[in-house]
């Protein structure tokens, strides 16, 4: 770290950035990370900064959409990494306090390819809804693998499974595919978020792959942002402002940074996937009529 880096932008997984961040503390230098363990955050490091929203922020609005959709009866599918596990527990969690009947919550090793023992002992529950907390690399082959078995349950995925391969992956099967995630840019209401899509299509020929490529970039943006009002890189000035960060316009949606470097007041939205492999904003009523 003695090559004068400001910041390390996007660690990824969760994993990796828990084991990072001492690392750039240490050295003073800026990290961000889209990765959502609640524990990045509570080690109040504060050269931490976090892209996206915490797994607490989103299991909470993923028991609302099931309360919502009057899903009372859902089976919970997660790998064994610290990111997926945390999101399927706080999902668990939030579901039972919201009265839903979490019929089982079952392990898959990731990459493993072949879901259909698993699928097919939830299946003989019964639920409304099959709920996969890991990454679209097995969620599209989950999500083939429910229709191949016939499952009436319907697919819901957490942020991980927001990527166009997820529609490649699961082929004609990925229609009605519901993924949790932040807006993407062309949903919101501000000029910045429309203007960065048009310009990296531009660029790149097609549209961000990744929500994280979106995320990542407002981490980059907001850290921009801010040096550019105080006029300063400086540490000792810029992390303090850093955490004074109010109502910045991301490409994902407005959000602050706080005392830890939490990323607060980021919307979630319920996108469904339509035939042509695209993106339907299905849930909250607010975000469908913007």
């Amino acid at each position: 770290m003695n090559d004068g880096v400001l910041a390390v932008i996007g660690s990824y997984t969760s994993g990796a950035a828990l084991a990072a961040e001492p690392i750039y503390a240490r050295a003073n230098v800026i990290q961000t990370s889209d990765g959502t363990s609640d524990e990045l955050t509570q080690r109040n490091y504060k050269t931490f900064f976090r892209n996206a929203p915490p797994n607490s922020a989103e299991a909470l609005f993923t028991a609302g959409y099931f309360k919502a959709m009057g899903d009372k009866r859902i089976a919970v599918v997660t790998d064994h990494s610290s990111f997926a596990t945390g999101l399927a527990d706080a999902v668990v969690a939030d579901a039972k306090k919201d009265g839903i009947d979490v019929l089982d919550k079952a392990y898959i090793s990731a990459g493993s390819q072949n879901y259909t023992p698993v699928l097919t002992k939830l299946n003989a529950l019964h639920p409304q809804v099959v709920y996969f907390s890991g990454y679209y690399t097995d969620g599209g082959l989950i999500k083939a693998q429910m229709a191949q078995l016939g499952m009436k349950a319907k697919f819901v995925g957490g942020d991980a499974n927001q990527n166009v391969a997820f529609a490649k992956i699961a082929g004609n099967a990925a229609a009605g595919a519901v993924i949790i995630n932040v807006p993407a840019p062309q949903d919101l209401p501000y000029p910045a978020a429309k203007e960065f899509l048009t310009q990296f299509k531009a660029a790149y020929g097609h549209e961000p792959p990744s929500i994280f490529t979106l995320t990542n970039a407002d981490g980059f943006r907001a850290i921009l942002d801010t040096a550019e009002k105080i006029k300063s890189v400086e540490p000792a000035k810029l992390i303090p402002a850093l955490h004074e960060l109010k109502h910045f316009e991301g490409l994902t949606g407005t959000f602050s940074w706080n005392a830890v470097g939490e990323r607060t007041g980021s919307p979630y939205v319920a996108f469904e996937i339509t035939p042509s492999g695209g993106y339907k904003i299905t849930y909250p009523p607010a975000a469908v009529t913007q």
